[in-house]
């Protein structure tokens, strides 16, 4: 009877080794198949999000270099105040020599009629008017 129960107990630990070997040489190729299936689903997705990022991060330089241009032409604009100011005093200098043009014509034109006039004080030269800046 000892020996049945000897036999039944080595059996049973026999069959639980015998189970044991099998889950362990099987144990990594089922690993591997499930690695492999689960990269056969989520790959072609991976690879549209890879190439939307791509897109967008060219996009995005591209509004980054516009930006950048943009600041570096609102800076030079800030600065080419100097050269506002000049034209605005050229402006002004011309204005007033055009006026001056104007007066010296209009008095020469009442010079050249033959009306009798008592004579009038000299007219002012231009180099010596002060022009306004």
């Amino acid at each position: 009877m000892e020996d049945q129960e000897m036999q039944l107990k080595v059996k049973r630990v026999s069959d639980k080794f015998t189970e044991s070997m099998y889950v362990l040489a099987n144990e990594p190729s089922v690993a591997l198949y499930r690695l492999q299936e689960h990269v056969r689903r989520s790959l072609p997705e991976l690879v549209q999000h890879k190439t939307d990022m791509q897109s967008w991060e060219e996009q995005s330089q591209g509004a980054i270099y516009s930006v950048e241009y943009a600041c570096s032409a609102v800076k030079s604009m800030a600065n080419s105040t100097v050269y506002f100011k000049s034209i605005d005093g050229l402006l002004r200098q011309a204005i007033s020599m055009k006026e001056q043009i104007s007066n010296s014509q209009g008095r020469s034109s009442l010079d050249v009629t033959p009306a009798p006039s008592p004579p009038s004080p000299p007219a002012p030269s231009p180099s010596s008017q002060t022009i306004p800046s």
